[in-house]
């Protein structure tokens, strides 16, 4: 049994570490036309070399049309006992309209997965009004509480019409072990391969992180991490999961939820300009530049990155300032894509109407086009 702290366990308890790689990539059909997963599949496939069987993972927007309206929990479980507690704990905050396991096939590769299962849940209106809470926070709360509490229990998804499917392997074994190249459709897709240098590869560790409708795939490493997790843990946000990434999720759900920023302010919150840039722009930009960087100083991330951001409605790539990390993007027609190398698109889509390399620190988002309801 592979156990850490947490409960969920790190088969190399953190004393592997391996030069750097990792690689994303997104599809999107603006239109709001499903696709399964095969395509982003063949496009993290294409990069197989940029990752090391330490960890894959998936999310796709749009794949629970019959369960939209319900929050929609995927947790690892490493025993039964701690499937009975957290069951327990759902039973006491949420209606559960629906729960089975999660439907997987046996992969080549895909060694010491854990137990998993899937929930549909609706908070109980009693329980919510006594909280005095909204319902995001409720349900980050009760997130929050079994991810902390319950030993050999982990939430690794929580929105709504939304799911992240990850764990230790390749990409191209974890999207076939889930299954998502036949069971799952959906109007956008990111993806994830890992590379782990700082932290252990781990079914929890595994990208995309996720909180509600919110996911985040990485590549990269977060010299401010410290910084940045001290400052959301102020806010009841817990960093456990042994990497960097974990803190990019709960900086973008604290800056989008509750403090209400835009996701252009955001960019500039988390990939802020230098104050030698700051000083170039116009009155206007200068001075919505600079009250982002007062407010919010320690939620700028440091150290180089990209990243893809999901959430219900679209997508968003940003690389940090200096972009010391590669990304491109290609649009034809309704359909986008963003990926760490033009392979990954390529693959996908030979003739493109566009395609280009965003600057450092310049968000690229792709949402819905108006008037469509995923």
């Amino acid at each position: 049994m592979f156990v850490n702290n947490s409960g969920i366990g790190a088969p190399f308890e953190g004393e592997v570490r391996i030069p750097s790689g990792c690689a994303v990539s997104a599809i999107i059909d603006r239109s709001g036309k499903t696709m399964t997963g095969e395509k982003i599949i063949r496009s993290i496939a294409t990069m197989h070399d940029r990752s090391n069987g330490l960890g894959g993972g998936f999310a796709g927007y749009g794949i629970y049309p019959d369960y939209k309206d319900y929050y929609a929990f995927h947790l690892f479980y490493n025993d039964f006992q701690a499937r009975k507690a957290t069951e327990d704990y759902l039973i006491k905050h949420f209606e559960i309209v629906y729960s089975s396991e999660m439907k997987t096939r046996k992969v080549k590769g895909i060694w010491g997965e854990p137990i998993i299962y899937r929930y549909f849940l609706y908070p109980l209106s009693k329980r919510l009004t006594n909280s005095l809470m909204d319902e995001g926070q409720y349900v980050v709360k009760c997130v929050n509480s079994i991810n902390a509490d319950i030993d050999g229990a982990f939430v690794f998804s929580s929105g709504k019409n939304m799911g992240i499917f990850k764990g230790v392997g390749y990409p191209e074994d974890i999207g076939k072990f889930y299954l998502l190249d036949e069971e799952y459709a959906g109007y956008a897709w990111t993806a994830h391969g890992r590379y782990p240098t700082n932290t252990p590869g781990w079914w929890g560790g595994a990208h995309p992180f996720g909180l509600l409708d919110y996911s985040i795939v990485h590549n990269g490493e977060i010299s401010s991490y410290d910084a940045n997790r001290r400052y959301v843990e102020m806010f009841g946000y817990k960093c456990s999961l042994q990497t960097d990434t974990e803190v990019i999720t709960y900086i973008i759900d604290y800056l989008i939820r509750v403090k209400k920023l835009t996701l252009n302010e955001i960019a500039k919150v988390i990939s802020a300009s230098f104050w030698s840039t700051i000083d170039e722009k116009s009155e206007e930009e200068k001075r919505e530049e600079t009250f982002l960087r007062k407010a919010f100083p320690s939620l700028l991330i440091n150290g180089p990155f990209s990243i893809i951001f999901g959430f219900d409605g679209g997508i968003m790539a940003l690389n940090d300032r200096l972009k010391l990390r590669s990304m491109v993007c290609g649009e034809k027609g309704d359909l986008a894509y963003v990926s760490s190398e033009e392979c990954g698109i390529r693959v996908i889509e030979l003739n493109l109407d566009r395609i280009f390399a965003p600057a450092g620190g310049v968000p690229v988002i792709y949402k819905l086009n108006e008037g469509v309801n995923a």
